[in-house]
C-alpha cells in the first residue's frame, strides 16, 4: 500500500510541475475541464459522451509523454544537436497526431449530434 502512495505522490508531483512549466498544458487541462460539460451537449449517447472526455484526457496524456522528453533532452544539453531535435520534433508530432485524432473525433460527434451523420 506505501508503495502505491508513493507513486500517486510522485504523480501528483509531476503533473503540478508540468501544470507549473507549461504552459501547453495549461491550455490541454482547461480543454479537459471544459470537456466535461461539452460532452453532454455533444455526445448522442453515453458511451460517446465518456469517449469525447477520454480523448481529450489523451491529448494531456500525450502531451505530458512529449513535455517529460522535452526536459529530459534540454538536461542532456542545451546545445543544438540534430539527433535530440528530431527526437524532439517526433515528440511533437505524436501530440499533433492526438489532436488531429481528437479533433475530428469531436467533429464526428458534433455532425452525429445535428443529424448529418
Amino acid at each position: 500500500m506505501l508503495r502505491v502512495w508513493r507513486a500517486t505522490i510522485n504523480s501528483l508531483n509531476g503533473l503540478l510541475f508540468a501544470f507549473r512549466s507549461e504552459q501547453a498544458i495549461r491550455e490541454e487541462v482547461v480543454a479537459l475541464v471544459a470537456s466535461f460539460p461539452l460532452s453532454w451537449l455533444v455526445g448522442v449517447t453515453s458511451a460517446r459522451k465518456v469517449e469525447l472526455v477520454v480523448v481529450v484526457l489523451l491529448v494531456l496524456v500525450v502531451e505530458l509523454l512529449n513535455t517529460a522528453i522535452e526536459k529530459l533532452a534540454d538536461r542532456l544539453t542545451l546545445d543544438h544537436d540534430p539527433q535530440i531535435g528530431r527526437v524532439k520534433d517526433m515528440g511533437s508530432a505524436a501530440v499533433g497526431v492526438m489532436l488531429a485524432i481528437a479533433g475530428l473525433t469531436w467533429l464526428f460527434a458534433i455532425a452525429e449530434r445535428i443529424g448529418v451523420i
